[in-house]
């Protein structure tokens, strides 16, 4: 049973210290209680605290690790319902289902295709992340092959999809180093699928009718053991799915009801007939609430935005986006290129750096680090003032890289130009637009 605040605050060593982020004991333990706040956050806990506050420090999604390797993800662990009341911790991982009668070659051609599949995004490399195998006709040998060459030959981890205990077992021999999901417990199987998964150590998905009918399944495969569990409620209606979704999040969060809380998985491919009304629904299971989204094809027009909404949803709101400060090179510049500065805030790199691609023009891009403000927001506190600005151009070794001297400032920073006139004798500092749309006829009007 978890414990109050107050039973956690007696556990707790009492010095107020604030290094886990509040200013006493007993608001860690406050939080602690309604999982808004992690055990490890204490750095003075005692051993022995730390064994009796497991049950309380835990949050109420159990977090599932999926896979090894450079795709290996963590899914589940969340703390809160909405995104603005702290952050999301693990995105969505984003899956692409093969049937297990797949052609060698074909399969191979698939899986050199998604493997291409990565975008950089704020520095980050952006990428799916699972392949399901989906057993379509029985056959063991087959399942266990796919699963093989999947695990073997690309970084891809896997869901390994059967309700068969005996071909779930021969998929789970084949590419059991690569730790996959074991998909397809219901009422029928569950013991054979829970000891299966005990036996390699592996994950575990359950599926049953309904949010209330996993439930039972769930209390069993605890009472064997098993931790690592994710939750199919079964509707393949979009309308029912999404409450189902819904209703197993605000259980796990609200009513801390431990027999829901863990990840769930959500399946798109089930519930459309084209890839563009899949990526649709992909899209709604990211924000509301699939922790794994298996698709039926990955292609750059559906999984690229898919990845941008799942990025911008788990990125931490109270931690701007931000790229590195520096100098970025765009359209191959020269020494005769123009020189333009901006912010660090990733959306105003993006629009910037994508304005200036688009003229065409070879130009110097100067990011300046301003705690991940907007141009205007961050001159109005003080993270883009004029000295600041002409400091760091001096630093950033601009002037090894151009033989004139000209900085052009966002229009929205006007106000600077003289102040960094005075950081940068010798230089002129030009006023450029105040919209990033006017940036190519800008830059083409200056040749």
């Amino acid at each position: 049973m978890a414990l109050t605040g107050i039973q956690i605050f007696k556990l707790l060593p009492k010095t107020n210290c604030k290094e886990c982020g509040v200013p006493t004991c007993l608001a860690f333990a406050m939080n602690l209680a309604s999982g808004k706040a992690e055990l490890d956050s204490c750095p003075y806990v005692s051993a022995e605290a730390r064994e009796q506050l497991a049950e309380a420090s835990a949050p109420p999604i159990r977090p599932v690790v999926l896979g090894k390797g450079v795709r290996r993800t963590t899914v589940g662990g969340e703390t809160v319902l909405h995104r603005h009341e702290k952050t999301f911790y693990n995105p969505a991982a984003l899956a692409v289902c093969v049937p297990s009668d797949i052609a060698a070659e074909a399969l191979a051609g698939k899986l050199k295709t998604w493997n291409a599949l990565q975008f950089e995004r704020v520095g980050l490399n952006l990428r799916p992340e699972l392949v399901a195998v989906k057993d379509v006709n029985g056959d063991a040998a087959a399942f266990a092959k796919v699963a093989k060459t999947v695990a073997e030959s690309s970084e891809f981890n896997l869901i390994l999809m059967s309700e068969d205990p005996a071909v779930m077992k021969a998929g789970a021999a084949a590419c059991a180093f690569k730790r996959p999901l074991l998909y397809g417990a219901t009422a029928a199987n569950l013991e054979a699928f829970g000891a299966l998964a005990k036996e390699h150590d592996l994950p575990v998905a359950v599926k049953a009718d309904s949010v209330d009918a996993l439930v039972p399944l769930t209390s069993k495969l605890t009472a064997l053991g098993l931790k690592d569990i994710v939750l199919d409620p079964g509707s393949r209606d979009v309308r029912q799915s999404l409450n189902d979704m819904v209703a197993v999040r605000r259980a796990a969060l609200k009513d801390l009801n431990r027999a829901v809380g863990f990840p769930t998985i959500a399946f798109p491919c089930e519930m459309a007939s084209n890839l563009d009304v899949e990526t649709l629904l992909a899209a709604q299971f990211i924000a509301k609430y699939g922790s794994i989204v298996v698709l039926s094809d990955l292609q750059g027009e559906s999984i690229f935005p898919l990845l941008l909404e799942r990025l911008n949803i788990y990125t931490d709101p109270q931690r701007p986006m931000t790229v590195t400060e520096g100098i970025f090179e765009i359209n191959n510049p020269d020494e005769n290129s123009p020189v333009l500065v901006t912010t660090n805030f990733a959306l105003t790199y993006f629009i910037v750096s994508g304005e200036i691609e688009s003229s065409k023009v070879p130009a110097w891009l100067l990011i300046k680090d301003s705690e991940g403000l907007s141009v205007l927001t961050a001159w109005a506190a003080g993270k883009f003032a004029g000295d600041d600005v002409g400091m760091f151009v001096k630093k950033s070794g601009i002037a090894d890289k151009v033989k004139h001297q000209e900085l052009i400032i966002p229009g929205y920073a006007a106000a600077i130009a003289g102040d960094v006139e005075e950081e940068l004798p010798g230089w002129t500092i030009t006023v450029g637009p105040r919209e990033a749309a006017h940036i190519p006829g800008f830059l083409r009007g200056r040749k």
